[in-house]
């Protein structure tokens, strides 16, 4: 376990108290085969069972019987064939009293202690499931369709885990810390070997083998890529070829599941061309600047839109947008550059609980995400920022050309936008500067010992 046992105990407490009555279960992740059943993908534990148990191994939920003040592990004991293959581990009466609890149960009795909660009338609170696995599960013990499982999951469990979850701990802000050390070694390289002939996907291996040489693994599947306008373009076998920009978006996840993600775009010739350094340096200003403004109480709806003025303003100064900055602003011109928000909550998942959904995550009662404004939708987070946030800030500018025939057949946002000139930048490919921050008590600071370089006199001929 990563914390000490007084470290859980609090945690379940406070989950406790902010439920009131019911039964909480949470379930842990199963091991999920490849392509048959002894041959597993790498085990990741659920986030929230870790967070309040601290248990990695498979097989376990966890019961909190908030009427009767009573907390159970459940699971099952490995057998001798298991031993002979894999080794003796600890029992499940031990992984309960390493973490604070005092009762076990078998997987078997599982299904019965919920059906008879369940039919002596009390509450059972669940989480949104994301593996089919589970959603058998709680479909066999309550009923409910997997279908349906999201919807009936507990509002009032979410709530109470996001926020727990979402004020770092001291403990958890040094975990987070090493992921960003190795991130900072994975990103390195990746700008060292940023050269002419030089495949994605020979970058994307060197540095997912670089977590994998510290015990660890990537928080997500790297992009690697020359097409930095596709938001999510993995590597390819293609050659680097000078002239253009190699956009890395990369991160560790330690082996307590904590988590970095930094995006860095790279020269391929060594140097930008004029273009290209008029766009990264917009990118550079749009990123510093977040940092001026991002603080405890205030909202990340305010730090995301002050970057989307700043950038409008100075790309109207290149000429690519016109007009009045409010106004575009308001009508989601911007968007045409920026079609997602400007970062997320980190920790445990990369995109910190987005399983137990965004609008509850990145959003409260005071502040409700906008679906119906393109780029705006996908603002993750828009929530008052709270001392022991962390987040990323990520600006970016990318020319799509798909998306700038789509608006200028519509004729979308032509007051705001310069179509003609978009035209011959179709070809630019995209850029992104991204790094994870600490919201302390008087501002913002980065996390990681060492920053990876980003600023223009620093990234070129790395």
């Amino acid at each position: 376990m990563l914390f000490d046992k007084q470290t859980y105990i609090e945690r379940r407490r406070l989950l406790k108290e902010r439920i009131g009555s019911g039964i909480i279960l949470l379930m842990g992740n199963n091991d999920s085969p490849a392509n048959y059943p002894n041959n597993v993908y790498r085990f990741r534990q659920d986030s929230s069972f870790l967070y309040f148990y601290g248990q990695h191994r498979e097989g376990l939920a966890g019961i909190i019987d908030v009427d009767n003040n009573q907390e159970y592990l459940v699971g099952d004991d490995i057998d001798i064939d298991d031993i002979v293959w894999f080794g003796s581990v600890d029992s499940v009466a031990d992984m309960a009293a390493e973490c604070g609890v005092a009762n076990t149960l078998p997987m078997k009795n599982l299904s019965d202690f919920v059906k008879k909660a369940k039919a002596s009338g009390r509450r059972i609170h669940f989480l949104p499931p994301y593996r089919h696995d589970t959603m058998i599960q709680l479909m066999d013990m309550l009923g409910i369709h997997p279908s349906q499982q999201r919807e009936a999951a507990s509002l009032e469990l979410i709530k109470a885990v996001v926020d727990l979850r979402a004020v770092k701990s001291q403990g958890e802000i040094e975990e987070i810390e090493r992921a960003c050390a190795i991130g900072y070694e994975m990103h390195t390289t990746a700008m060292k070997m940023c050269r002419e002939g030089v495949t994605e996907q020979e970058i994307a291996g060197r540095i997912s083998g670089i977590a994998s040489s510290y015990g660890c693994k990537e928080s997500f599947p790297s992009i690697v890529t020359m097409h930095g306008e596709i938001m999510h373009g993995y590597p390819s076998p293609r050659l680097l070829k000078a002239g253009r920009l190699l956009l890395v978006d990369a991160g560790a996840e330690t082996n307590e599941n904590y988590c970095s993600d930094n995006t860095r775009t790279t020269p391929i010739s060594g140097t930008f061309t004029q273009r290209q350094r008029e766009i990264y340096s917009i990118v550079e200003e749009c990123h510093d600047y977040a940092l001026t403004l991002a603080a405890p109480g205030v909202k990340w709806w305010d730090v995301h839109f002050g970057v989307c003025r700043l950038m409008t303003e100075r790309l109207k100064e290149l000429g690519l947008m016109k007009g009045d900055t409010e106004a575009a602003v308001r009508a989601g011109a911007h968007a045409m550059f920026m079609p997602h928000g400007l970062g997320h909550m980190m920790g445990m998942d990369v995109h910190d609980m987005e399983g137990l959904g965004q609008t509850y995550v990145g959003f409260d009662d005071e502040v409700r995400p906008n679906l119906d404004q393109f780029g705006t939708n996908c603002l993750r987070c828009g929530r008052r920022l709270q001392e022991g946030f962390v987040m990323t800030d990520e600006p970016g500018i990318y020319f799509i050309p798909a998306l700038i025939d789509d608006w200028r057949s519509k004729g979308h946002c032509a007051e705001f936008l310069n179509f003609d000139l978009l035209e011959t930048y179709k070809d630019f490919g995209g850029i992104r500067i991204e790094d994870d921050i600490l919201i302390t008590a008087d501002g913002c600071r980065y996390l990681g010992e060492k920053r990876i370089p980003y600023h223009l006199s620093e990234i070129e001929n790395p």
